[in-house]
C-alpha cells in the first residue's frame, strides 16, 4: 500500500516543570500508514499515545524527528482544514444546533458548506432529522456521531481519534465502533485511532500498533487479518478471540510482564 502517512524517528519531549526534569514521552517512533488504512493506537495510559496524535495533528511539535502526510507537514495539512479531530468529549458548541456545529469549521476555513453536504454528513452518521437539536437534547453516543460528521466537514486527509468512545457505557461503545466502521467504509478516510481497549482495536483496525510504556515508541504492529465488513457475530469468532489474544500478549510483553 502506498506511504500516505510517515512518521520518522520521532520524539516528543516535554519541557520540564519549574525545580522538575523533561519528560519524554515518545521516543524513535516510525509509522507508515497507506491511504483509506484504518489504524489504531494501542497501549497503556501515560504511554504518549494522545502525545503522538497532537503532533501528527499539528498541536505539539515533535522534539525530533519528522512526520509527513501526503508529503506535507502537519502544520502545512493543517492550515488546509484538511485534519479531522475527534476527541473523547464530542466538545459541540451547547449554543448551536446540530447542522451549526457540523457547518461550524467549513465557515471557520472559509469553505461554508451547502445544505445537501450538510444533510448528507448528517445521513452519513445517522443524524438525520436531528438537525436542529441542541447538544444537550441528545445522547453522548449521538453528540459523538455530531462531532464524526464535523470532523469529516472538509474532507480530511486525515482523522484523528483520541478514545472517542471512552466516555460511553460498554454496550454504546460497542454501537459506536459498528456505526464508526460502517462510516469510515463510506468515506475511506485514513484514520489514526487512540484507545487502550484491547477488542475495540481488534474490530475496527486494519493494523494495531502496539506501544511500549513511556517514553513510547513501537512494540510490534499487528496485522488484523478479518474479513469486511465487519459485523457484531465477528467478536464470537475463533478468529478475532486469536486477535485479542495476540495483541493482550503484546501488551503484557512491552510492559515486562
Amino acid at each position: 500500500m502506498p506511504r500516505y502517512l510517515e512518521i520518522r524517528d520521532l520524539e516528543v519531549t516535554y519541557a520540564p516543570a519549574e525545580g522538575g526534569a523533561p519528560v519524554q514521552a515518545v521516543r524513535a517512533f516510525n509509522l507508515e500508514v497507506g491511504e483509506g488504512e484504518f489504524v489504531s493506537i494501542l497501549g497503556v495510559s501515560g504511554c504518549g499515545k494522545s502525545t503522538l496524535l497532537k503532533a501528527a495533528g499539528d498541536i505539539i511539535g515533535p522534539s525530533r524527528g519528522t512526520i509527513r502526510i501526503q508529503g506535507r507537514s502537519p502544520g502545512e495539512v493543517r492550515r488546509l482544514g484538511r485534519i479531522g479531530f475527534v476527541f473523547q468529549e464530542a466538545t459541540l458548541l451547547p449554543w448551536m444546533s446540530i447542522e451549526r456545529n457540523v457547518a461550524f469549521l467549513g465557515q471557520l476555513a472559509g469553505r461554508p458548506l451547502g445544505p445537501a453536504r450538510i444533510q448528507g454528513l448528517l445521513r452519513l452518521v445517522g443524524l438525520e432529522g436531528f438537525q436542529a437539536a441542541r447538544p444537550s437534547e441528545l445522547s453522548g453516543g449521538m453528540r459523538q456521531r455530531a462531532a464524526i460528521a464535523r470532523a469529516l466537514a472538509l474532507e480530511p486527509y486525515l482523522l484523528l481519534m483520541d478514545e472517542p468512545f471512552g466516555a460511553l457505557d460498554e454496550i454504546t461503545r460497542d454501537r459506536m465502533s459498528e456505526e464508526l466502521l460502517k462510516i469510515w467504509a463510506a468515506s475511506r478516510v485514513t484514520v489514526l485511532f487512540v484507545t487502550h481497549s484491547i477488542p475495540e482495536a481488534a474490530f475496527l483496525s486494519d493494523r494495531v500498533v502496539v506501544m511500549t510504556p513511556r517514553p513510547g515508541t513501537v512494540q510490534r504492529i499487528v496485522e488484523i487479518a478479518l474479513p469486511r465488513p465487519r459485523e457484531r457475530a465477528l467478536k464470537l469468532s475463533d478468529a478475532f478471540l486469536d486477535h485479542v489474544r495476540t495483541l493482550h500478549a503484546e501488551l503484557y510483553r512491552s510492559m515486562g510482564a
